[in-house]
């Protein structure tokens, strides 16, 4: 593929331990939470339910855990670096550290701590340090994704 034709995304050679990436901000909605709770099946009370979430540790209703993994996903494919390049999401190692409220904006900031070339594959395994924060910058989820991306041709 010429330059021109490439796409957007590093190749696993392009990747360096240490680059940092950070997203935009999204505000999570009563209207996320209730689609995702439509799409995955997850009508858990304690995201669709005022009257019983004021009752909880939380006071309130929050969001599905999963959905917060799922919008910093989404926000950091928005970045582009993996655009064309990736090949797998092979693995995830996650904490959910505080709830995300309904209102909340989020963010994610991801840091390249680990390379595998992976010859056979084609490519490599590149993981990252994602953190996920909320507007008050309090950290709501971290953890590492592990993705296989595509060698220099």
């Amino acid at each position: 593929m010429s330059e021109l034709g490439r796409s957007c995304g590093r190749y696993f050679e392009e990747f360096q331990i240490g680059d940092a990436l950070e997203t935009r901000g999204r505000t999570i909605t009563e209207s996320d939470v209730m689609q995702f709770a439509g799409l995955s099946g997850d009508y858990n009370q304690l995201h669709t339910d005022a009257e019983y979430a004021s009752e909880t540790m939380f006071g309130e209703r929050i969001a599905h855990g999963l959905l917060g993994l799922s919008i910093a996903s989404g926000l950091s494919s928005r970045l582009g670096f993996a655009e064309g390049t990736v090949e797998a999401f092979v693995s995830l190692d996650w904490r959910f550290r505080a709830p995300i409220k309904l209102g909340d904006t989020i963010r994610a900031q991801l840091e390249v701590v680990r390379k595998k070339e992976m010859a056979r594959l084609g490519g490599g395994f590149v993981v990252f340090d994602v953190v996920v924060l909320n507007q008050e910058d309090q950290t709501v989820q971290k953890g590492n994704w592990t993705l296989l991306i595509k060698g220099a041709p």
